[in-house]
């Protein structure tokens, strides 16, 4: 009965794994570009005044990128400009494209103008506790001038990428944010070559911000061309495409408000302790890796078969596909949080520790690492969670779980912060995220039910009994290596930072197919059919 069960699970999770994978292999390019991105800038800036300025000054526009760019504008364009192109053809649909790039470069141009003129006011109200430091807050001031332009840049290329992927034309949209991260890495290795002082640095990696956002659009416009796009200004604010775009966003915004809160509170909070937003920037970056890879993965894979299944009433097919989407999370993020706890110094020694990044920031930024990684399952468990109820038109079920995030990390930084500095800042972080996904889960357990499906505990329990092994595992052997090659160099680095890493994910896959986990089954089967799948 066991094998019969394992069967079936392994071939439903086996196809929804190669559907993930393509998704996720977009993904890597960038997130990787982007890690090495912040190794660089790590180099050349470590985790002091001046990162801890740019950082603030990059969280402003990057606040309202969220909402005019990766966020709220992508999801609400996407649809219609595919509503335009499939009722007036591509003439329509780049018509509605134009009107809508007029009136965001008066808009966002007004918010850039004001961005500029108010940065010391939003930098007194985001940083408080720079003031404290002398030059600090006015160095933060003087990035941000710089940097405010990026939004108008990232937002157009956002709306590029929605008309390529709307199109079927998904190269140049994958290919756009490595392009923003891999310009920022040659930026910042002339700013090395050259050897400027840390100021210079710092506003030259901002200007460097633009390049990328530039580089970002630019990649596109061939593609866009090509397909027989050019840009005509057209002011048509009432335009009936552009009204549907802004309904969509509508209640998307007052969703997205819990998050931006969240940063908010954080920057408050991390301000007040000199090179606290450094590291914990170093460390959440880290985290990117997995998040992007699975959460964003899963999640875009899971939205499609939940609005499929609950347009036609299919609560249990629902159900279904959402806890198949979460034991598949389980089986990816729980070892990797387990493998950041035990080995978050090497890890980030390998990463970070070059250049003006020294040992002590390690300590720090794995210290904040450690903090984070117990949310590691809440924050891609969201991105799968949260679609579920937009399938089924519960849209406020989501902003309730992120309010009550949102408290608790308010709460947990002011009872912890004075006591334990930016640790609290991560931690708070972590277990918002944990209580969000767990009144998701409640919430859909009670309404819809059938999350779990039969014998899930001990499902659960092979896949912590795998995740152990592999822990002690690694944390054994990078405490041998350390014993024995030291701390310091290259090689010291490479062995303790990534020998383990290596052994420990063959040991958890070893160790889960053991234990018969279903999720290993599917997994290996996927290594073996790759050579032979028609991608």
């Amino acid at each position: 009965m066991e094998q019969q069960v394992k069967g079936e699970e392994g071939a439903d999770t086996g196809s929804f794994l190669r559907a993930a994978g393509l998704v996720s292999g977009l993904t890597l390019l960038s997130r990787v570009l982007g890690l090495v991105r912040e190794q660089v800038f790590a180099a050349l800036l470590g985790a002091g005044l001046h990162a801890d300025a740019f950082q603030i000054a990059f969280r402003i526009p990057n606040l309202l990128r969220d909402l005019f760019a990766e966020g709220t504008l992508s999801a609400a364009f996407v649809p219609v400009y595919t509503r335009a192109l499939a009722e007036e053809g591509r003439p329509g649909a780049h018509r509605l494209s134009s009107r809508l790039l007029t009136l965001l470069a008066a808009l966002l141009g007004v918010l850039v103008a004001a961005g500029i003129v108010f940065a010391a006011p939003l930098v007194a109200v985001l940083a408080p506790g720079f003031r404290a430091v002398p030059g600090k807050a006015e160095l933060t001031v003087r990035l941000t001038r710089v940097m405010m332009p990026f939004l108008p840049l990232v937002s157009f290329a956002a709306v590029a990428m929605g008309m390529l992927n709307a199109e079927e034309r998904y190269g140049p949209p994958a290919l756009a944010p490595a392009m923003f991260n891999l310009v920022a890495i040659i930026w910042g290795g002339a700013l090395w070559a050259i050897g400027f002082p840390l100021e210079q640095v710092a506003l030259g990696w901002a200007a460097g911000t633009l390049l990328g956002g530039a580089a970002q659009l630019l990649v596109q416009l061939p593609s866009l061309r090509g397909m027989g796009w050019s840009f005509a200004p057209q002011w048509a604010p009432r335009d009936p495409g552009i009204r549907r775009i802004a309904g969509l966003m509508a209640p998307a915004t007052v969703g997205l408000a819990a998050v931006q809160i969240n940063i908010f509170v954080n920057s408050y909070f991390a301000s007040f302790e000199p090179g606290g937003v450094a590291w914990l920037n170093y460390a959440f970056r880290i985290l990117y890796l997995p998040i992007g890879i699975f959460g964003v993965a899963l999640g875009t894979i899971a939205t499609t078969g939940l609005a499929r299944r609950a347009a036609v009433g299919d609560l249990a097919g629902l159900s279904a596909t959402l806890s198949q989407s979460l034991f598949l999370l389980a089986f990816l993020t729980l070892p990797a949080t387990a493998g950041l706890m035990v080995l978050g110094v090497p890890i980030v020694r390998l990463l970070y520790q070059h250049g003006r990044f020294a040992a002590a920031d390690t300590s720090n930024t794995a210290a904040a690492l450690l903090a984070y990684s117990v949310g590691l399952f809440a924050y891609t468990g969201v991105k799968v969670l949260a679609p579920a109820f937009y399938a089924l038109g519960k849209p406020r079920v989501p902003l309730l779980a992120s309010a009550l995030a949102v408290v608790t990390n308010v709460v947990i930084n002011l009872l912890f912060f004075a006591r334990v500095g930016f640790r609290a800042v991560a931690l708070g972080t972590a277990v918002g995220s944990l209580v969000n996904v767990a009144v998701l889960l409640a919430v859909f357990e009670r309404r819809v039910g059938g999350l779990g499906g039969r014998g899930w505990p001990m499902r659960l329990l092979r896949i912590l009994g795998a995740t152990a092994v592999m822990a002690v595992v690694s944390w054994l052997l990078a405490q041998r290596l350390e014993a024995w090659l030291g701390s310091q160099g290259l090689l010291a680095h490479l062995a303790t930072g990534l020998l383990p890493v290596v052994v420990g994910v063959l040991v958890y896959g070893l160790a889960a197919y053991g234990l018969k986990v279903p999720e290993a089954g599917a997994v290996l089967g996927l290594l073996k059919g790759a050579s032979r799948r028609d991608l």
